[in-house]
């Protein structure tokens, strides 16, 4: 075998056994995030009594986040339109909470567009939401419930809502 034909065999066997690495992280990746989306199910009661009121209350100097986040929103946060009663429906809620559940990482808080849309940036939030600052820092009691969500902590801890 000439020096030019090892050269080939060898950059395709390099190429191939990049292949099936690439291959493989991304089986593991697929894994991880589905496991980790099956584990925020268990908080769907958790993000009905906690969570969705969050959207509905309306903090000192802000609007509430279903005003600019339902029916006439045009970003990546749609929640359904509140009915006249002011109470999302079961279903509403379940869409509400599908939704939401992409906008998380599943057990990274600091990591799911969900807590650092809304955050200040001074405390690490994303200084590009347009909708104003929602949580000032992280020791925000509403913030922190959103977090306990995100991480999973009321599931494992078996907690009531």
């Amino acid at each position: 075998m000439t020096g030019t034909m090892r050269t080939a065999s060898t950059a395709s066997a390099t190429r191939q056994q990049m292949l099936k690495t690439l291959l493989t992280g991304i089986t593991l990746q697929c894994a991880v995030a589905s496991a980790g989306a099956q584990s925020l199910n268990y908080d769907y009661e958790y993000f009905k009594a906690r969570v969705e009121p969050i959207f509905l209350q309306k903090r000192a100097g802000h609007t509430r986040c279903v005003v600019c986040h339902a029916e006439r929103s045009n970003n990546a946060f749609r929640l359904q339109k509140l009915p006249a009663g002011g109470r999302w429906t079961e279903e509403q809620s379940r869409r509400n909470y599908e939704m939401a559940s992409r906008l998380v990482v599943p057990g990274e808080p600091d990591s799911s567009l969900l807590l650092l849309q809304p955050l200040a940036p001074e405390a690490g939030g994303n200084p590009y939401h347009s909708g104003g600052r929602q949580f000032e820092t992280k020791d925000d009691p509403q913030w922190k419930t959103l977090a306990e969500w995100v991480a999973g902590k009321a599931a494992r801890e078996g907690r009531a809502y």
